[in-house]
């Protein structure tokens, strides 16, 4: 029996994609490890498995087969590569040889053994990971994480562990369903794409473990209440507790800031993401522009609004008059969008 693992992403995160998959396939050779691409590869570059950590592909645009592109439209780039992960979840659990399938986001990587991860799913079917495992105590760190996992979702969803056991597939099968319809960034109507959603999940679902380990997903959102230590001998630890993975969220301005607001004086997570960003510029493409992705335009170069992906979503009688929506090209939605008054910029 085997156990899969994958990531999702577009091409402007593959540096971060190549970290994670370093990372694990130097602890776990032996799991299979899938990308999960929601883009197309730009001009110059072209994406070869075979010299890659990764074990195999799944496109996002081949998904739904022919109803896929009309889909595609419908997200932004954070929205479609959150929206994917429900049904891959489901489709590697229906393989034959699948034992059990890790998510995991492609800005994590792997520094310890995850063993005991793969051990928990020998009695649960669910894993989930909480952004916070203990209270916070002063209003600073409430409104940023408390108040935060309130708005956005109290399970952090760059983790997910599920085994191929009868729980597990009732699991997969409800979140691929939700995610192929309301997988969007909306926290005024109660979503924000594929995490949300989980805060059902142990209402929902028999047999789900919340894993309260402080060594897994460690981040920003919980350093005000991780102590980060790395031993004499490179053990790295959370609370005492080996860190089996760390999420690096948001590499840049934002992250530093929230980094540095929490570990304060906790040196050693300056280190990590110093060793973090060093992995970055290894494992980074020249030939892929900075903010690539290939469905943020028409097919004539013009940006594609996020009005005008809500408006299509929203809409049958544009989906049913549009079934390539990214086509600018005689009759067509660029030219119903221009023509009323949904502003879509100007082609290359």
């Amino acid at each position: 029996m085997t156990i899969y693992c994958y990531t999702s992403f577009s091409f402007s995160y593959l540096a971060k994609a190549r970290v994670l998959a370093a990372t694990l396939k130097k602890h776990h050779p032996d799991w299979v490890l899938c990308a999960v691409i929601s883009d197309r590869e730009p001009d110059g570059f072209r994406f070869e498995i075979e010299q890659e950590n990764f074990d195999e592909v799944i496109w996002g645009d081949e998904i739904f087969g022919r109803n896929t592109r009309p889909w595609v439209f419908k997200h932004d780039v954070v929205e479609l590569c959150t929206a994917v992960k429900g049904p891959v979840l489901k489709r590697l659990l229906e393989r034959t040889d699948a034992e059990k399938v890790f998510y995991f986001d492609p800005d994590v990587a792997i520094l310890d053994d995850l063993q005991c991860l793969a051990d928990m799913l020998d009695s649960a079917s669910i894993l989930l990971t909480p952004h916070q495992l203990e209270p916070d105590d002063n209003q600073q760190a409430i409104f940023d994480n408390e108040i935060c996992s309130l708005r956005l979702g109290t399970y952090n969803l760059g983790f997910v562990g599920v085994r191929a056991d009868k729980e597990g597939l009732r699991f997969a099968s409800w979140w691929a369903d939700r995610l192929s319809e309301f997988c969007y960034d909306d926290p005024a109507s109660g979503l924000f794409v594929d995490q949300k959603w989980c805060d059902l999940a142990p209402a929902f679902f028999e047999n789900l473990k919340i894993v309260r380990d402080p060594g897994c997903n460690v981040a920003s959102w919980n350093l005000s209440r991780r102590h980060v230590s790395i031993g004499r001998d490179g053990s790295i630890t959370a609370n005492g507790s080996s860190i089996k993975f760390f999420h690096f969220t948001k590499l840049g301005p934002l992250g530093d800031v929230m980094t540095q607001r929490y570990a304060r004086e906790n040196f050693e997570v300056y280190e990590l993401w110093s060793w973090y960003r060093r992995q970055i510029g290894k494992y980074s493409e020249a030939g892929i522009p900075a903010d690539w992705w290939r469905y943020g335009r028409f097919s004539n170069g013009a940006p594609v609004p996020k009005a005008a992906r809500v408006l299509y979503r929203e809409r049958q009688d544009l989906q049913q008059a549009f079934d390539d929506p990214f086509n600018a090209e005689g009759v067509c939605l660029y030219q119903w969008l221009s023509e009323n008054g949904v502003p879509v910029g100007t082609h290359n």
